[in-house]
């Protein structure tokens, strides 16, 4: 199993940009495809982004298509997930989370098996 800590996370305006960063450890991170969601308050967990074991396909919920981008460093155990053109509707508290699924971009909660324990993003007007 691999543990998950985000980073990153902050207060800002509309329009300003954050970069979040979860770090893994435990077993190899490459193994693992990754996945951010956000939980708004009083709103169900909802996919954002995710990134395959290589990262080289990734999967983004269209309502931040354009806007936020996931990456990851296998050689740091590090996956990222940069966001910019923030809106009031971003905030939410953003968490990671991993994957053993192979050969395809995982894209909902049940796919994923190891969570970090979030993050907090808060958007402005």
């Amino acid at each position: 199993q691999v543990h998950l800590v985000e980073s990153g996370g902050g207060l800002v305006q509309t329009g300003d940009s954050l970069r979040l960063s979860c770090l893994a450890s435990g077993r190899s991170f490459s193994d693992y495809a990754m996945g951010w969601f956000r939980q708004a308050p009083g709103k169900d967990r909802e996919f954002v982004a995710s990134i395959t074991q290589s990262g080289g396909s990734t999967h983004y919920t269209i309502s931040v298509k354009g806007r936020f981008t996931i990456s990851r460093d296998n050689a740091k155990n590090t996956v990222y997930l940069s966001m910019t053109a923030l809106k009031p509707e971003d905030t939410a508290v953003y968490y990671c989370a991993a994957s053993i699924l192979q050969s395809t971009v995982p894209s909902v909660a049940a796919d994923f098996r190891s969570w970090g324990r979030g993050t907090q993003v808060s958007v402005s007007s």
